[in-house]
């Protein structure tokens, strides 16, 4: 027979089992930030933004310039063989070598020698002039090719100046929010399967609206770049469990800009991910890490690490909980 004591004992552990038992499977669902992480969020979101468009417009710049410098290299080849030309043409007539026109008319007594020595005369002007002229534009073509590349190197000088400052800014708010240290273990060896996005002329991401039940997740809306991001994954084998749209908060989920990838097959489960799910949580951030400039992704939480264009993968501050710390899921951001 039980003594009170042991009864009692006996009575807790069994209520402790049955709340564990009987849990709401919603604590283990990612949610919307707290309103004390919510400024900090959105300071993250916008300076990642704002990031990854001065980024792409340095990349696209960098390649212009290249292009341009290319180029120039072939006109400055063309010039020296133009000067030179020219420098004959110049030469000749000082010494009077050209055909004259009066020599001609005055000492041509045969019409048929006059109309051939006036032909004559008449193709080496337009030989001179032409060559004269493509002179003249190569040396105009070169002067445009040099002030093109002082123009672009004048943007990525600006570009520079904006990816330090939004660096420093997502710094800041990490910081804040209890992460942004130094961090190991991170994931690693994410394989290339896409393609780049279209992207605006200058380099930066067009801006894009949430449409109305593109995200196959919740029916409810979703962005273009998040789609493709979401099908893309998909196609290179991340197929478990997948939230995306969620109403209210902050963050990119309202805006149908980011997904929750579950480290589970079948769903979110509240505790942290070990075994094969902790490997396929890896390896999925290591791809969405690897995709990144193709997709437009702005940042990536797993683990409770956080990766972000700027600076890579930094420690996350979370809340404690599996799903706020994302332990138990890969949560993907997209521009």
């Amino acid at each position: 027979m039980l003594t009170a004591p042991r009864r009692i004992l006996t009575f807790l552990a069994t209520t402790l089992m049955l709340v564990v038992a009987f849990a709401d499977p919603a604590s283990a669902e990612p949610g919307e930030d707290g309103a004390s992480n919510l400024t900090v969020r959105q300071a993250l979101d916008k300076a990642l933004g704002e990031y990854n468009d001065a980024k792409g417009r340095l990349d696209k710049s960098v390649a212009d310039q290249a292009a341009t410098e290319a180029e120039l290299g072939k006109t400055q080849a063309r010039l020296t063989e133009l000067e030179a030309s020219a420098g004959t043409v110049a030469a000749a007539a000082y010494r009077g070598r050209r055909v004259s026109l009066v020599n001609v008319v005055i000492g041509s007594n045969d019409p048929n020698e006059l109309l051939h020595n006036m032909s004559t005369i008449e193709y080496m002007v337009s030989r001179d002039d032409r060559s004269l002229r493509e002179l003249a534009e190569a040396r105009k073509k070169l002067e445009e090719q040099k002030a093109v590349i002082a123009a672009a190197v004048a943007n990525q000088q600006a570009q520079l100046k904006i990816m330090e400052a939004n660096k420093k800014t997502a710094e800041d708010a990490l910081k804040k929010a209890g992460g942004g240290g130094a961090t190991t273990g991170a994931p690693t060896g994410g394989v290339v399967t896409t393609k780049p996005v279209a992207r605006n002329s200058d380099g930066s991401y067009p801006s894009e609206t949430c449409i109305k039940g593109n995200d196959p997740t919740t029916g409810n809306c979703m962005s273009a770049r998040m789609r493709n991001a979401y099908t893309e994954a998909r196609l290179a084998g991340f197929t478990h469990y997948t939230s995306c749209y969620r109403s209210g908060g902050g963050g990119d989920h309202p805006l149908g800009k980011a997904c929750d990838f579950s480290a589970n097959a079948s769903t979110f489960v509240n505790a942290r991910a070990t075994g094969d799910d902790l490997a396929y949580g890896n390896k999925l951030a290591a791809w969405c890490v690897a995709n990144a400039k193709n997709l437009g992704v702005k940042y990536v939480i797993w683990y409770k690490r956080i990766w972000q264009p700027s600076s890579g993968w930094k420690s996350y501050g979370g809340d404690g909980t599996p799903a706020g710390d994302h332990y138990n899921h890969v949560h993907l951001s997209m521009q």
